[in-house]
């Protein structure tokens, strides 16, 4: 990839988290290209290209299956544009800044070095050159990796105000390399950590993922909670930690079970993931429901299940695609607890999901009467004891004909 950008007369170097793992010793997962040329000539030497994003335009060149991401080396400039709303009159190689400090948009393009001290952290802040077989580093990337630190390149406080989800970006690397976080960034962090809410929820949602689904969730959930950074994504359940800290243990399993997945190379539902994530805000308004509205437990699920999804989605968008199947396990929760009609309920889609949250419930500590264990014996084919019957419905009593009045008149 490189060598089609030096041959058209660019410099480019393998840059970020690829020269990073492979100094740590670790196989990456992606490459990335920085380079001299500009998105429009880029776009030009690679045919099968095309130009994404506004707010930092980059080029994704396809390489067989394989996506590559190639920027263009950025440049300095200072926050002293102000929009008025209307972006698209944005000069097309400008930055843009919010009053917050939120860079809104960043195409001003500049040098090699200048592109380094743009970067996020120092350890992302590396180049290779593959001819020459050496690595630029142009701040003190590589001796931080040799400390393991992860430290912030120019001032904490600005790099957080320009893009809020360095702060998530510095969880996720403290976790996945188990780097400690310099003291400066940890200071900026507390400083501005409310400024997350500034994010589009359709970000946050992916950013989520990243943290949570690549194979050390439960590390990033731990880091993301002390610092500070897991309440202004899921706002709710960390409300309800606060009310209820044993509910913590649900959070943990959950993870701790994605990650035993993920490094079995077995796949992870976002959708059954985030049931566990915001089952204690929901566990919380049922409760709430329960013993204000006095309604039963599938009442209570129901009303209680679509509250708790459009709180979610005003920080972090959940896709219908994973808030339906959320929604249907949590529903088939009491009804896997009465046992009732067992062989409708494990034909159901979303049993095997339901069922494995039944499991997560009691790993966690919930005490549900053995439910988890008569479901797995009654997959077995083992004989089953008779499932626990709830009460049944009342009848009316029916009078009968001839009585009462009837007689009372001398018929």
């Amino acid at each position: 990839m490189h060598r089609e950008l030096r041959d058209a007369g660019h410099e480019a170097y393998l840059v970020g988290g690829c020269v990073r793992d492979l100094l740590l010793g670790y196989e990456p997962k992606d490459f990335d290209v920085s380079t001299s040329a500009r998105p429009e000539q880029i776009r030009a030497v690679f045919r099968r290209s095309r130009i994404v994003g506004r707010r930092f335009q980059i080029v994704h060149v396809r390489s067989g299956r394989e996506v590559i991401e190639v920027s263009t080396f950025r440049g300095h400039h200072s926050p002293d544009f102000e929009p008025d709303g209307d972006d698209d009159a944005l000069p097309h190689n400008a930055a843009a800044y919010a009053d917050s400090g939120m860079l809104l948009r960043d195409n001003v393009f500049g040098t090699v070095e200048e592109d380094a001290l743009r970067r996020d952290f120092t350890v992302n802040g590396l180049y290779y050159d593959p001819d020459s077989d050496t690595v630029l580093d142009f701040s003190t990337g590589v001796a931080d990796l040799e400390a393991r630190v992860l430290r912030v390149i120019g001032d904490p406080v600005t790099r957080f105000q320009e893009d809020p989800v360095r702060m998530l970006r510095a969880a996720r690397f403290a976790a996945k390399l188990d780097f400690t976080i310099a003291p400066a960034a940890l200071a900026a962090i507390a400083r501005c950590r409310d400024l997350l809410d500034q994010i589009p929820a359709a970000r946050l949602f992916d950013e989520v993922l990243k943290l949570l689904l690549t194979g050390r969730g439960e590390a990033t959930f731990a880091v993301l909670d002390e610092l500070g950074l897991f309440a202004p994504i899921f706002p709710e359940t960390a409300r309800a930690l606060a009310a209820v800290p044993e509910w913590r243990a649900m959070i943990v399993h959950a993870l701790d079970n994605s990650d035993e997945r993920i490094g079995l190379g077995k796949p992870v539902t976002p959708a059954f993931l985030y049931a566990a994530l915001l089952w204690p805000a929901l566990a919380r308004r049922m409760e709430a429901l329960a013993k204000h509205a006095q309604l039963p437990e599938l009442a209570a699920i129901s009303e209680a299940a679509p509250e708790v999804i459009a709180g979610q989605c005003r920080r972090t968008v959940i896709p219908r695609r994973f808030s339906t199947p959320m929604r249907e396990i949590w529903e088939l929760q009491q009804r896997l607890l009465t046992r009732r009609s067992p062989q409708k309920l494990a034909a159901h889609p979303r049993f095997r999901a339901a069922y494995d949250f039944v499991l997560l419930r009691e790993q966690s500590g919930e005490q549900l009467d053995g439910a988890g264990d008569w479901w797995t014996r009654f997959q077995t084919g083992e004989q089953m004891p008779a499932p626990v019957a709830g009460p049944r419905p009342r009848r009316r009593a029916r009078r009968r004909r001839g009585s009462g009045r009837g007689n009372a008149d001398g018929g």
